[in-house]
């Protein structure tokens, strides 16, 4: 059972792992068995403090601390961008004199590429050739994708019986977790919930040292409050991302088309755009932003990180939508971009479920089945009530939901808007051009991922198609793909 963040639900509430069966403290013996073996009871501590101590921890001095069992390995970037957050978030809470350790499962593919990656942890590790109990931790937890840290209390009768999600927590709320328990976790849901229900748009934009964001010159600054009233979608966004640079010149041109719309209509209704960056440095910034005909946050200006935080950003591009009264109609701005275009302002509820509705009548005249160029196999109409569901379109490589053309034999799928019916053989014709297309692709991909492991604001794992080394078991199931960058 793979523990996630239900992202369709703006309540912020933290889903929780799964139990593992009764309730048991975590003494001595139970340590040493979990983390220990018949031949060892030590673990390594880390590279800095074998320089200067014993290289051995004695799993029994673990009584008595809260403990997060740390899956990772060095070849997976997001694995790599986290290890950087949770280092930083270790050291303060042992200098602060907290009762908390880590200790690392290793994934890695061989000893060399285990010692690297350990050379900067600060933690405690498994012996990478201790390979039993790496996978008993491994079944224990149901771990099916990493970045995972399972965190273990002292006494687990006082948490009712459960795990939380670290990696969520700590990219949530940092340091603050700590000590991780029910009912630290629900004082910080309370305090997240008192922050949404008196958010405005001033109280999200500024701080005590600016009350302006940037237009396009980029030295002109317009005051947040000339925001009231309107609609803003905050684009958290970077010119290193890929997948940002393909959505950008899409969401401007619905953005002037929105722009035009309501100026034809009049009324005094008006929709913008501000641009949160997470460009490396100045000059990208500047040049990406140059392309942008809305406004924006001063680069790296702590705003930023705040709002990724506040709105719990796991991915970019992230479109988020502020209603005229400064609460957050939604965090899928972006997929409703991509779903319904300009069509899909003001982005409420209501408005979603009158698309819905139309889409579902536009249904009932589209082809039963199609082939499709670039497909060799018939495609079958399905919804949700019929096999469908949400989904990455083959085609545009963009989120689909609801209705789509979907390959019985293998699952391949495209939006109906996305589908250009052909014979059977023009079909297989135009698939070995779409290879030969992907593969250029590809290449690019590629470059993407390795801008992605040195981002400045680190990428994070949550469907987990990442690689085929790793060696968990996957979900089979339908999950929406996404490249997380935050």
């Amino acid at each position: 059972m793979k523990v996630e963040m239900n992202l369709d639900n703006d309540s912020n509430n933290l889903v929780q792992a799964p139990t593992n069966g009764n309730s048991e403290k975590l003494s001595p013996s139970t340590l040493s068995s979990l983390l220990g073996s018949k031949d060892r009871d030590y673990l390594l501590c880390s590279t800095a403090a074998a320089a200067e101590t014993d290289q051995q921890v004695k799993i029994s001095d673990l009584e008595g601390k809260v403990i997060g069992i740390y899956f990772s390995a060095n070849w997976y970037p997001p694995c790599r961008n986290f290890n950087r957050v949770l280092i930083g978030v270790y050291e303060q809470l042992k200098s602060n004199g907290s009762n908390f350790e880590i200790v690392f499962v290793s994934s890695d593919e061989d000893l060399d590429a285990f010692n690297n990656y350990r050379e900067n942890m600060p933690w405690l590790s498994i012996p990478f050739s201790d390979l039993e109990t790496k996978k008993a931790l491994n079944r224990k937890y149901d771990v099916e994708s990493i970045p995972c840290l399972v965190i273990l209390q002292p006494d687990n009768t006082k948490d009712d019986d459960t795990y939380y999600d670290g990696v969520e927590l700590i990219y949530r709320y940092g340091v603050d977790a700590f000590p991780f328990t029910k009912e630290k976790l629900d004082e910080l849901r309370r305090e997240e919930k008192r922050k949404h229900d008196s958010q405005t748009v001033t109280n999200l934009l500024t701080n005590p040292e600016r009350d302006y964001l940037l237009d396009q010159t980029i030295t002109r600054k317009v005051p947040v409050d000339s925001l009231k009233g309107k609609t803003v979608g905050l684009y958290l966004s970077a010119q290193w991302c890929m997948p940002c640079v393909e959505f950008t010149p899409k969401l401007i041109s619905i953005y002037q088309k929105i722009k035009q719309a309501l100026q034809e209509k009049g009324g005094g209704e008006d929709f913008e755009i501000v641009f949160v960056s997470n460009d490396r440095d100045q000059s990208s910034f500047e040049s990406y932003f140059g392309t942008m005909p809305w406004l924006a946050l001063p680069f790296r200006d702590p705003t930023a990180r705040t709002l990724a935080k506040y709105f719990d950003v796991q991915w970019i591009p992230c479109l988020i939508i502020i209603g005229p009264d400064g609460k957050t109609v939604t965090k899928q701005g972006r997929n409703l971009i991509n779903l319904y275009q300009e069509n899909a302002y003001p982005f409420t509820d209501a408005k979603v479920e009158s698309l819905e509705k139309e889409l579902e009548e536009a249904a009932k005249s589209l082809p039963r089945s199609e082939y499709h160029a670039g497909h060799r196999h018939l495609l079958t109409l399905v919804s949700e009530g019929s096999g469908g569901g949400p989904f990455i379109c083959c085609d545009c490589e963009e989120q689909g939901s609801g209705w789509a053309y979907q390959c019985l034999e293998c699952g391949y799928e495209v939006h109906p808007r996305c589908i250009r019916a052909v014979t059977p053989q023009s079909s297989i014709e135009d698939r070995i051009q779409l290879d030969f297309s992907r593969q250029i692709r590809d290449v690019s991909h590629e470059r993407f991922s390795a801008d992605m492991a040195t981002s400045p604001i680190p990428a994070r794992n949550q469907a987990n198609e990442a690689s085929s080394k790793f060696p968990y078991k996957k979900k089979k199931e339908r999950i929406v793909r996404q490249v997380f960058c935050f």
